[in-house]
């Protein structure tokens, strides 16, 4: 089994009315519930937008810990699930539910193996 990412970032969404959103909360957690029923969920959540973002950088040798994103962006990530599935086309599928229940676009990405020490 592998873990995937299915994410999405925040100006996918699009200019909606606030019932818009409110009608997406079943949905979207219904595909959630399903994704536990199934067994392949592992974590999901919606990153609250207006929040304060840090970026850490240890690049320096020393870590540095600053307001703001990490890089100049016009995007950025406004949610995400992990699944851990047997293969890239049930991970496709579960993203494909979750883009519907959401009503925006989702992508989907294979986390890699762990290195061994």
């Amino acid at each position: 089994m592998a873990q995937y990412l299915i994410y999405f970032n925040q100006q996918w969404v699009g200019d909606h009315s606030q019932e818009w959103f409110l009608s997406r909360v079943r949905p979207s957690m219904a595909v959630i519930d399903e994704m536990k029923a199934a067994g392949v969920y592992v974590f999901a959540g919606g990153l609250e937008e207006g929040a304060p973002v840090y970026a850490a950088d240890a690049t320096s040798g020393e870590v540095t810990i600053t307001d703001g994103p990490y890089v100049e962006t016009t995007e950025q990530l406004g949610g995400f699930c992990v699944v851990e599935v047997p293969n890239d086309e049930t991970a496709k599928m579960w993203a494909g539910r979750v883009a519907e229940g959401c009503g925006w676009p989702q992508e989907v990405r294979r986390f890699g193996a762990v290195p061994e020490l």
